[in-house]
Order: structure tokens, then C-alpha cells, then sequence
């Protein structure tokens, strides 16, 4: 069975094979009514994994408001993924504690940014911000979120850092950077390699590609960052080794290793298996960060045997916003957390430290 197999899924299958059957055809028998009643929210506790939190997220949601927080297809990268476990090392006392840019973080778990999250809960940030405080996660705000960052901070117990994107005018966007840092901010991420859409003057004229974030998108605007953030500034879309080293070169404090969830353009790489080049390019020059297709605990293990500080985690914790609000945010987190920990105890790895490459082995079947 794949990755993505689940208790749930099982059932549905479950319920259609039983729907074929002839002795129940001609009866009203629903995928779902296999195990339990269509529709149902479960209880918190009775989800074993974060696939289980999507199903209950499209149960909660209008079809529209799902369809943009659903499973992505960047799995495939993480099911080449294969562990070396050592055995013979204590392991009776795990540590995902790290320090990152300044900040002492539990675990190296993060809230990615997402934007109006008050479409999937109607509390919104407030919500996402109070259930990440609860697992002791930072979160990523969005610059496009639905509340303001003064409001979401005086929510918030965790650490915050604030997501901008390039846009024509950049004067506005500074003042917020500037804003959010009086708020208490602690890092600004620049989205950076937004997509882009065809657009014509008129029938038969040629294509032109617009930026939909903007055309500005350079290594000036990077400059522009920081000098108003005066705080760590991350640049988030990197997936080339040349652009990691310019970003050295230019002074970016770090790079989140992204495709934008992988939508833009089919046929695109996977976060996952372009961070062993990004990770040789950077050659341990400033923290790499990741983000794309996390579902469980081994993903971010494996990431990290790759040479990622931390990973970025947004649907999921979405999926679990929306069915059960704050609390079902710090489930989601919670649980990636445990599951972390034990893939570290059962690979003999006590700590984060102690996490290289000779853990992982990339099968390329």
C-alpha cells in the first residue's frame, strides 16, 4: 500500500467494492457508509495520521474552499526516500530542539504561510495562531491574511514571522514589513518565483507572460527587504543551486527550498529532491529551510538527514483548522512532532545533530 493509504480510505474502497456486489445492487449504498455515516466528523482521537485530517477537511468545507488546501502530488519524492537505522545507541532521552536565526525553537516544525485563512475557519489566523501556540510552533504569517498582524499577534504565544510577495508598488509592502517587525516578527520570508499566466494585447497578438506577484522580482527588491526588516530576511522559492549561492552572495540570512505547492507547472521538481543540490550549493553557508508535501514525521526527518534546518508544514495544519478549529491545529502539530521523535528513537538518532546523510538513501527506481 502507498504512503497516502489510510483507515478511511480503506473503507471507502471498502464501500465500493460492496457497491458493485449483486447482491446489494439497486440499494442506496455511499462510499462512506462502509465503517461510518457519510458526512461524519470523527472525534480528534480517532485520527491516526494527517492523510485522515484531509478527509475530515473536505467534510467541513464547501468544495470550492477545499479544492485549495487539497493533497498536492509531491509525495513521490518522499517514497524514494529509504532509512539506514543504527540500533546500538541510547536514545532514552530525544531533543528536536534547534536554534534558528536567533530563536530557540521546540521542534523544527513550522506553520507555512497561507493566505485568508478566515475562508477555512471562522476564527481565521486567530485560531491557527492559538493552536500553534499550544505545540509550541512559530508560525509564518501571510502578508494577505484575513485579520491584522496586530490583532493575531495578541493571540499568539509562539514565535511569528511575516511572508510578503513582490508587488508593483513596494511602498505599502515595506511599511507592513516595518509594522509587523514593531509587532514582534522576529523574520520576514520573501515569496520569490511567483507564477506566471499568458496574457494577449488582442486576438492574434503574441503571448506576454504577467508576473501575477510582479515583474520586479530581482535581487535589488531583495536589498529593499533588508534594509526595512533589519530583522533576518528569507527567501522562499528557491529551487536552483546557482540561485542559492547568489542569495550568499547577495545576503539573504536563508532560502526556503519551494515550488509553490507544484501547481504552476506540471512536471515540476519536487522541494524534496532538489534539496541535496541546494544543500551542496549552500555548503552550510546559511540555513535551508523546506517546504512542499510534509505529511508525516519520517518526511521531516528525512529532510533533515538532508541538510534542512527545519521544515514548513501549511495544508495539513489547514486540514485540521478547518474540521476542528484551534485544537484541531495543535493535533495536526502534535502529532507530526511524536511522529518526528520516534523516527528519530527508532534510527538511533538522539538529536537533530546527530541527523546526516548516511540515515537516507534516495532509491531512484
Amino acid at each position: 500500500m502507498g504512503v497516502n493509504w489510510t483507515r478511511r480510505r480503506a473503507l471507502e474502497s471498502l464501500g465500493l467494492w460492496m457497491a458493485g456486489s449483486p447482491l446489494l445492487r439497486g440499494q442506496e449504498l455511499g462510499p462512506r457508509l462502509a465503517g461510518e455515516p457519510p458526512g461524519r466528523i470523527a472525534p480528534r482521537n480517532e485520527l491516526v495520521n494527517t492523510f485522515e485530517f484531509e478527509d475530515v477537511a473536505r467534510r467541513s468545507l464547501p468544495a470550492r474552499a477545499f479544492s485549495e488546501i487539497q493533497g498536492s502530488g509531491e509525495r513521490r519524492g518522499f517514497d524514494r526516500i529509504v532509512f539506514h537505522p543504527r540500533v546500538m545507541v541510547d536514545v532514552h532521552e530525544l531533543d528536536l530542539r534547534l536554534d534558528l536565526f536567533g530563536s530557540k525553537m521546540y521542534a523544527p516544525i513550522l506553520v507555512g504561510p497561507a493566505a485568508g485563512i478566515g475562508r477555512f475557519h471562522a476564527e481565521g489566523e486567530l485560531a491557527l495562531v492559538r493552536g500553534a501556540s499550544a505545540a509550541k510552533a512559530a508560525v509564518v504569517l501571510s502578508s494577505r491574511s484575513s485579520l491584522s498582524i496586530k490583532k493575531i499577534a495578541s493571540e499568539s504565544q509562539s514565535e511569528l514571522w511575516y511572508q510578503i510577495y513582490p508587488e508593483p508598488d513596494m511602498e505599502p509592502v515595506l511599511t507592513r514589513v516595518k509594522e509587523a517587525v514593531q509587532t514582534g516578527c522576529k523574520a520576514v520570508c520573501l515569496t520569490v518565483g511567483m507564477p506566471f499566466q499568458s496574457a494577449a494585447d488582442g486576438a492574434g497578438s503574441p503571448l506576454k507572460l504577467v508576473n501575477l506577484a510582479s515583474p520586479r522580482a530581482d535581487w535589488a527588491l531583495v536589498d529593499q527587504v533588508r534594509r526595512a526588516a533589519k530583522t533576518p530576511v528569507i527567501l522562499k522559492g528557491i529551487m536552483a543551486p546557482e540561485e542559492a549561492r547568489m542569495a550568499i552572495e547577495r545576503g539573504a540570512d536563508g532560502i526556503v527550498v519551494s515550488n509553490h505547492g507544484g501547481r504552476a507547472v506540471h512536471g515540476l521538481a519536487a522541494p524534496i529532491d532538489a534539496l541535496p543540490a541546494v544543500m551542496d550549493a549552500v555548503a552550510g553557508k546559511m540555513p535551508v529551510l523546506i517546504d512542499g508535501g510534509f505529511r508525516r514525521g519520517s518526511d521531516v526527518i528525512a529532510a533533515l538527514a538532508l541538510g534542512a534546518r527545519a521544515v514548513l508544514v501549511t495544508r495539513p495544519v489547514l486540514w485540521g483548522l478547518s474540521a476542528y478549529g484551534a485544537e484541531g491545529v495543535t493535533t495536526v502539530l502534535e502529532m507530526l512532532q511524536s511522529e518526528s521523535a520516534r523516527t528519530m528513537g527508532m534510527c538511533g538518532k538522539p538529536n537533530l545533530a546527530a541527523l546526516d546523510r548516511t540515515l537516507v538513501r534516495l532509491d531512484r527506481r
